[in-house]
């Protein structure tokens, strides 16, 4: 991946997910990679991988399952 200097690679991550959500190549309801499949796709750290998945909870985008997973939300409709 070309990492981009000027920003943080969490985010440049996050963005990725967040446009496969949009695309529905993660579907509501479909878990999203964990922290380890994350770090070894993007070549990242796990606490960045970890960083990316509370990012999307956080914008309301998935929904962590404490022992089993973080899923994708419903997302409202326009």
């Amino acid at each position: 991946m070309d990492w981009k200097p000027d920003i943080p690679r969490w985010k440049q991550v996050y963005a990725i997910f967040e446009q496969r959500i949009a695309n529905g190549d993660y579907p509501p309801g479909s878990q999203l990679p964990g922290v380890l499949a994350i770090q070894g796709e993007f070549g990242i750290a796990q606490m960045t991988a970890r960083r990316v998945l509370t990012e999307l909870r956080d914008a309301g985008l998935a929904q962590m399952q404490p022992g089993i997973g973080t899923f994708v939300t419903e997302l409202p409709k326009p």
